[in-house]
């Protein structure tokens, strides 16, 4: 992997993991002596991270961190329980017993986290891993369905939507009902009921439906 990738992903991580505040500004200099590259390659991600919605570009201002938007999430929400619902059926449909196995060691790992951060006071040791571990599993959840497209399109709702969230998510008020959420999708759709497991997709995110779940 080359150094330009490398510096993508990781800004990628910090921009939707709370690296960077809402609204703050993303100095290209700071981040090429950060990263010890040049001034060219830093100004090329951030166009790339800008063309899908990690960052706002303007002319004169630079980049900057977009800013929470109820409306925005409540976007982003509907999207996420479109392309999930959809690209999970499919995956039901095309997966077989390698998607079957896949998900369900995705589950195990996220299951396992999720219940160590409700047992303890301090989570923030877990949080990286949780981000990690939640991605994985919802990505795998659509992983079998067949569409390039439907699951480049996810991925970029779902940065946008943890960037929305990153500062709510870390307070993990939530993580009771996700534990319930997420083996209620499992078993959904282990079960090959198509219908059911959209209205679990469905169940684990309508809170965001609000725009009211972004955290202080």
């Amino acid at each position: 992997m080359n150094q330009e990738v490398d510096i993508y992903q990781d800004l990628k991580i910090r921009l939707i993991s709370n690296g960077f505040e809402h609204g703050s500004k993303v100095r290209a200099e700071e981040l090429r002596k950060e990263y010890g590259c040049s001034a060219s390659t830093v100004r090329e991600i951030l166009f790339r991270l800008a063309s899908v919605g990690l960052t706002d570009f303007q002319e004169q201002r630079g980049f900057r961190v977009p800013e929470r938007s109820p409306q925005k999430l409540i976007e982003l929400t509907h999207l996420r329980i479109l392309l999930e619902g959809e690209g999970t059926s499919m995956s039901i449909r095309n997966g077989g017993v390698d998607w079957e196995a896949r998900l369900t060691a995705a589950h195990h790992k996220l299951s396992h986290i999720e219940k160590r951060i409700h047992g303890t006071n301090d989570p923030s040791d877990l949080v990286a891993i949780w981000f990690a571990s939640e991605k994985e599993f919802h990505e795998t959840l659509i992983s079998a369905c067949g569409s390039e497209i439907l699951k480049k399109m996810h991925g970029r709702i779902y940065a946008q939507f943890r960037q929305q969230l990153m500062v709510a998510d870390r307070k993990f008020g939530f993580i009771s009902e996700n534990i319930d959420h997420h083996a209620n999708i499992l078993e959904a759709a282990l079960s090959g009921d198509e219908h059911l497991t959209r209205m679990k997709i469905h169940d684990h995110l309508k809170r965001h439906l609000t725009g009211r779940t972004m955290g202080d």
